[in-house]
């Protein structure tokens, strides 16, 4: 049944909620924003076309709200809310809750959110359908007596996993039998304070994987495509930081096998709207399903570059009831994108959050540029929230264009106020081992973490690491040019926005 959206409530904040607003604004489509205290004169509430108060600060009070989320919705007269990623965007009770209320959630339907939210039930789905998995447990294990016969079964090194989460919270790495009651028992405890669950399971350990995902589209007349892949390696603690498209290693015959099984996975779940699964690649190239990711992913922007496809607005198409306007044979990969996360992070000390003021911001400009930004001058870095403040992504005719276009992007993005992973990101392209497209998820411990804390650096990584220093002074000396320009403009703006 098609039904024509007027109204979107975007329940999220920072920069996916601004990136959804454009998409809205250019539908014609009115936005609503939702706001914490700490947000009130943040960009996404001022680029709204509607805001209203959560009154709290915390995520807990705010935006994984569902009643007060709920409220909002229905006295705004919304026809739909968009979840965006994070909070409540993979929640079964919310996207279920929205439908019962009559307003459209712009995701996949509850069910299918709940059926492969369970890394357990993921992983018994896919052993059904005949798409390979990593070995390891299919059930969710509580008892010490079941994860050690799992372990004997499985063999070490191990991982175990929450079994409700991810983002690597409630994992542990176990290498023999003497560590693996105390390895259990740490992962229950974090799955537990996590996801309120302390349910876990085993998968066996590869030692060098490649994270790459790929992206689908579903509609509700059972059309389904994807649309390449994503390279997500770059990691610190087990978390993406920097991700591209396409992946170095991936052919175009491989590229086909995953977007099939992804496909595959899509249709065994009955998944309508976007969605990613994630796969491990081994030394081999041999593939396993790791998980899907229900919702609109932080790296969506790299594959919208490559493929030519606002995935925002495929999920709005899809949410009203429309069929899917383009066909797996007219869908190739164009040139070469590249996205840095840029978060408020001390990339020196373990990235370690970092909060305080936006005292300068001034992000990169030029062909092949896009910014993705939640910040602006005089923007609260809080503690309160994930602490990411923009994406910087870059299109090339191929990898190289695009390595070498984000390196000057890097040297002129500026935030001042707060540390930033701008160094971190500098390192990343100037290594040798990103450039040739030889790394994989053990890269920042294996390169970055090691160069930070040997005392003996080699004269390659010095040079990186006085790179990185360089662009770390770059910021702080654009603080002044241009902050009283720029404060002027936000004051305006705070301003008019008190005054409406």
């Amino acid at each position: 049944m098609k039904r024509k959206i007027k109204k979107i409530l975007i329940a999220n904040r920072g920069e996916i909620a601004v990136r959804i607003q454009r998409t809205i604004r250019e539908l014609g489509i009115t936005s609503v924003a939702i706001y914490s205290n700490e947000d009130k004169h943040a960009p996404f509430v001022l680029n709204s076309d509607e805001a209203y108060p959560l009154d709290g600060s915390t995520a807990k009070e705010t935006y994984l709200n569902i009643k007060k989320i709920l409220k909002i919705a229905v006295s705004s007269s919304c026809d739909a809310i968009h979840p965006g990623y994070g909070f409540l965007s993979e929640n079964p009770e919310f996207a279920m809750a929205v439908e019962q209320a009559h307003k459209i959630f712009i995701g996949p339907p509850g069910r299918v959110i709940k059926k492969m939210g369970s890394k357990t039930s993921a992983r018994q789905l896919m052993s059904e359908v005949k798409v390979p998995i990593i070995p390891g447990s299919l059930n969710s294990i509580i008892s010490y007596e079941d994860v050690a016969y799992a372990a004997s079964k499985t063999g070490f090194p191990l991982l175990i996993k929450a079994t409700d989460g991810g983002g690597g919270k409630g994992m542990r790495k176990v290498d023999s039998l003497s560590d693996l009651k105390s390895g259990f028992e740490r992962a229950q405890a974090e799955a537990q304070s996590a996801f309120g669950s302390n349910r876990v399971y085993i998968e066996k350990f590869l030692a060098t994987p490649r994270h790459v995902e790929v992206q689908i589209l579903a509609d509700i007349h059972g059309n389904i495509v994807y649309l390449g892949e994503r390279e997500c390696s770059v990691q610190r603690r087990h978390q993406k930081v920097i991700e591209e498209s396409p992946s170095s290693i991936v052919t175009p015959e491989l590229r086909a096998q995953l977007g099939e099984a992804a496909v595959k996975v899509a249709k065994a779940c009955g998944y309508a709207n976007a969605g990613t699964v994630e796969f491990l690649l081994d030394s081999d190239c041999q593939f396993y399903f790791l998980e899907m990711n229900t919702r609109l992913q932080v790296e969506h922007p790299v594959t919208e570059l490559v493929y030519g496809i606002d995935l925002v607005k495929s999920q709005i198409q899809i949410a009203e009831g429309e069929a899917l306007s383009v066909k797996q044979a007219e869908i190739a990969p164009r040139g070469h994108a590249i996205e840095c996360r840029l978060y408020a992070e001390d990339p020196g000390n373990n990235f370690f959050p970092s909060t305080g003021t936006i005292t300068h911001y001034q992000p990169s400009e030029g062909y092949g540029i896009r910014n993705d930004s939640g910040i602006c001058n005089g923007f609260v870095v809080s503690h309160f929230f994930d602490p990411l403040l923009a994406k910087l992504i870059v299109w090339g005719k191929d990898r190289g264009e695009a390595i070498a276009r984000m390196k000057r992007a890097l040297r002129e993005y500026t935030i001042g106020g707060v540390a930033t992973t701008i160094p971190f990101c500098n390192f990343v392209m100037n290594h040798e081992n990103f450039v040739q497209g030889n790394f994989d998820i053990g890269f920042v411990e294996r390169h970055y973490n090691s160069a930070l804390s040997s005392r003996s650096t080699s004269e390659d990584e010095n040079n990186i690491l006085a790179a990185s220093l360089a662009s770390a002074f770059v910021e702080m000396n654009n603080v002044v040019s241009n902050s009283l320009k720029q404060n002027n403009v936000n004051r305006w703006k705070l301003k008019r926005f008190e005054e409406d």
